[in-house]
């Protein structure tokens, strides 16, 4: 129905007026990353939008990310290289989400300057007892690191898992192992 946009831009206002009014909470929070659909890696008024809200209601940059999908950043690299760069420029994370999941996924890291690599869940669900897995991820893991990338491991469900995240040296996992999800509300009651 073609609201991708306008729901995008829904949940940014939202997601910045919540850490607004929560300012106690979100201290204890080191960031919360917010998802853009591909439709808004392509609005050339979003990086805009986003800076005048965040300028409106005095959010801190540093507690503030966006992620996008490696589809939709490789869909309009262009248009998504822009709106990373116009965001990290002003302070901002980015976050490049499901990488892996694209069939020349390191040709476009080298194409993309986010500061997170978030490894699609597809390589970590088996990684305790699929060694091919297990080797994508270590090198996933090590070019990230190479390229001064933080990276996230998604999808992960184990204790086993994270044991084996650890020793490749993913930065930060997410998963029911960590945590399931709870609302907005619940984020500074941990």
């Amino acid at each position: 129905y073609n609201l991708s946009l306008r729901l995008d831009r829904w949940v940014i206002t939202t997601a910045l007026q919540w850490i607004c009014t929560h300012r106690s909470q979100i201290e204890r929070v080191s960031r919360i990353f917010i998802n853009l659909s591909g439709d808004s890696v392509g609005d050339p008024q979003l990086q805009e939008f986003i800076r005048q809200s965040i300028v409106e209601l005095s959010v801190p940059p540093e507690k503030i990310g966006f992620e996008i999908t490696e589809t939709a950043a490789i869909g309009n690299l262009t248009r998504a290289n822009q709106l990373i760069a116009g965001l990290r420029e002003l302070g901002w994370a980015f976050a490049l989400d499901d990488f892996g999941s694209g069939v020349s996924s390191f040709a476009y890291l080298k194409a993309l300057t986010v500061d997170y690599l978030k490894i699609d869940g597809l390589f970590i669900g088996n990684i305790v007892a699929d060694r091919i897995d297990y080797e994508m991820v270590r090198s996933i893991t090590d070019i990230g690191h190479v390229m001064g990338k933080k990276v996230v491991a998604e999808s992960v469900e184990s204790l086993e898992a994270m044991e084996k995240l650890r020793q490749i040296g993913v930065d930060f996992v997410q998963g029911f192992a960590v945590g399931t999800p709870v609302s907005i509300d619940s984020i500074g009651a941990w």
